[in-house]
């Protein structure tokens, strides 16, 4: 008995070490951002995050247009993966286990492919797709821009997202599935009221990543996405991202403008903890409202 509360209190104490660890690299990140762009924030102010200026030559930044860059191919790549990794998950749990468990590997696999590949398969065969079939339809477009990079996004997360719904919906009870069909549900009402409620935390948890990946992804949207800093008009236009703008500029980079970029960075971070704690406020709202 001994021997087993010295172990778990072993191991209480190192998960408390590591979550301290993970907290102060964390802190350690924030502060090392903050001072390396506080010339950046000295020299514009909170105009930066508005200016939609951007001129190397006069030493003129603005980070709007990374900003909304970031956050409309995240979001529309969010919107195109959640309901295609939904579905696919509810399939493969569905599905006979030699089936289920082929598609698994085929679905893990798009996961294993390195980002620069996506990039590459979008730069030589999405984007001509796209300038063709725009074509047919008379609209002028090269095929880079905020669409092509937000299905390269959504071709990346659906395999994280798609895993772990998988996993969750495999743990549902099936009692309460077979307690739904017995009372004459359908299989979407099924998993509309049954999978998607008992495992609604879960399924957050797999969405974070796929927003996590999409949010920081570089080199993919790097290929894509037209590297024009300007507020895209439409989704045929090109634009930039926050990590694209790191990527393009950081290497020859110095003085003001480096600092820029080091606030783009904590930017993009503090952009990532603010979805994270709202995501956190809105779940606890909602265990609230069910009791």
């Amino acid at each position: 008995m001994k021997r087993i509360n010295f172990l778990d209190s072993t191991f209480r104490n190192v998960c408390l070490i590591c979550t301290g660890v993970c907290g102060a690299i964390t802190v350690a990140l924030v502060v090392q951002l903050s001072s390396a762009s506080s010339e950046a924030w000295h020299t514009f102010g909170w105009g930066l995050l508005l200016s939609t200026e951007w001129d190397p030559v006069t030493n003129v930044y603005g980070a709007l247009p990374a900003i909304i860059g970031t956050l409309l191919t995240t979001g529309l790549a969010l919107f195109i993966a959640l309901p295609l990794a939904f579905l696919c998950a509810l399939q493969l749990v569905e599905a006979p286990p030699a089936l289920s468990k082929i598609l698994s590997h085929g679905i893990d696999l798009l996961a294993a492919i390195p980002s620069v590949i996506y990039g590459m398969w979008g730069l030589f065969i999405l984007c001509p797709l796209l300038q063709e079939a725009f074509w047919l339809l008379e609209i002028d477009t090269n095929g880079f821009g905020v669409l092509a990079a937000s299905l390269i996004l959504a071709l990346m997360i659906l395999p994280y997202i798609c895993a772990v719904m998988r996993d969750v919906l495999k743990m549902t009870p099936a009692l309460l599935k077979e307690a739904a069909m017995g009372v004459g549900c359908t299989p979407w009402e099924c998993a509309r009221d049954i999978f998607l409620r008992h495992g609604a935390k879960a399924l957050l948890g797999g969405i974070f990543i796929g927003l996590g990946r999409a949010l920081g992804e570089t080199m993919a949207v790097l290929f894509v996405v037209g590297n024009i800093i300007e507020i895209p008009s439409n989704l045929l236009e090109g634009c930039t991202t926050i990590s694209a703008t790191l990527a393009n500029n950081f290497a020859e980079a110095e003085g003001l403008q480096q600092s820029v970029l080091f606030a783009l960075g904590l930017i993009l971070l503090l952009m990532t903890f603010g979805i994270q704690v709202l995501a956190h406020c809105y779940l606890r709202k909602t265990a609230q409202m069910k009791g």
